[in-house]
Parts: C-alpha cells; structure tokens; sequence
C-alpha cells in the first residue's frame, strides 16, 4: 500500500499522574520532616473567659519612676568615680611607658623586656579590677530596679483587678488602642505613692566575679 494510503496512528500519550494531595496539617509531616501524630481529643473544659484588655507602657512607667530616677542618679555617679579612677590608672600606665621608652638605650635587653613584661602584666590586673568593678555597679543597680519591678508587678495586678482587666499588654506592641485601655498613668501615679525611693545596695566586687562585658564601659584602661 502506498504510504499515503496508510491509516494515520495517533501518537501514544501517556497518562498524567495525578498530583497527590497536601498533607494535612492534622497527619501530615511537619517542617522537620516528622508525622504529626493523631490524637484522641480531650475532655472538653471550660470556656475561657471574654478578654477584658488594658494596656500598660513599662518603659514610660520606669521613666517616671521617682525610685527608678534615684537609682539612675546612683549607678550614674559611681560610674562617674569609676571613669575618674580609670583616667588616673591610665595615666600612671602611660607614664610608666614613657619612661621604659626613655631607658631603651641604658638598659640591657633582658632588662628592658622584663620591665614590658611587667607592665604588660599590671595593664592586665588594672582592666580586671575596673571591669569587676563596673559590673559590681551594674549589678547593684540591677538589684534596686528588682525592687521597683516587684513593686510594679504587684500594682498592674491591683489596677487590672480594679478596671475587671483579665489581660494586660505591652503598649509598646499595640498597633491600635484607645486611652480607655491605657493604666499606664495610674500605675506612675500609685508606684510612687507606695514606693517613692529604694536604697541602691553597695557595689561589692567578690572573688571571681562573672564578667559580662570583655571591655570595661566607661573605666577601660589600656596603653
């Protein structure tokens, strides 16, 4: 048969799989790979209740603090002696430089490399102790503000209970709210009422103080 004669074959297709479907959030694996278990439900409990929401501005209520201002005024002026000290340390350390510098020509070269050693071993010792020193004030002031967050914690709670407040948010992370919301201003007005001023503890530096910081903020002391 001549070719054109021949009966025309369609061209074999082959059959599209079917995509398989999502797995569900309820068995199917999660982000890690791992199947979400199912689980027989739970007894049913009670509803919780309508939230009742305020807001409160923590940032703003410490500002205001007149206790929290007093500690400021504290760990400020013990950090001011701590920088006086420091500028004087280093100083003395400069000095002493200068003059290894001006006994390079008199002194033999074991000589002069034990005096750098020993320098080298007193700028050490004088940054630990101004580093100790600064975080013994962090920490004392860290421990007058527990006192005004302990204080603070305890008057939210009383001005929520006196509003029929269940809820309380950072103000800080509302995107939208009304004054009616805000007990930012009563709570000011009640912490320095109950707590107009706490006594800063001493700034103690003990043995083998943790040191947060590599550099001494504000006391650094180097050549």
């Amino acid at each position: 048969m001549p070719p054109a004669a021949q009966p025309h074959t369609a061209p074999a297709v082959a059959p599209q799989p079917k995509p398989a479907p999502a797995p569900s959030a309820a068995n199917g694996p999660n982000a890690a790979g791992f199947k979400v278990p199912v689980l027989p439900p739970l007894p049913a409990e009670a509803t919780p209740p309508t939230a009742v929401i305020g807001v409160l501005s923590v940032p703003q209520v410490l500002q205001e603090s007149t206790a929290a201002q007093g500690v400021q005024a504290v760990i400020q002026a013990r950090q001011a002696a701590l920088a006086k000290d420091a500028q004087a340390a280093r100083d003395k350390i400069q000095a002493e430089q200068q003059t290894i510098m001006a006994e390079r020509g008199k002194l033999s070269e074991a000589a002069l490399e034990q005096k750098e050693q020993n320098l080298q071993n007193e700028i050490a010792a004088t940054q630990t102790k101004f580093q100790e020193r600064n975080q013994a004030i962090q920490n004392s002031g860290q421990a007058a503000l527990q006192q005004i967050e302990a204080e603070l914690a305890g008057i939210v709670r009383q001005e929520a209970q006196a509003h029929g407040m269940n809820l309380v948010l950072h103000r800080e992370q509302a995107v939208l709210n009304v004054s009616a919301f805000d007990i930012t201003d009563e709570t000011v007005a009640e912490l320095n009422k109950l707590l107009p001023h706490v006594t800063v503890p001493p700034s103690v530096v003990t043995p083998g103080m943790q040191v947060d910081t590599p550099e001494d903020q504000g006391g650094g002391v180097g050549p």
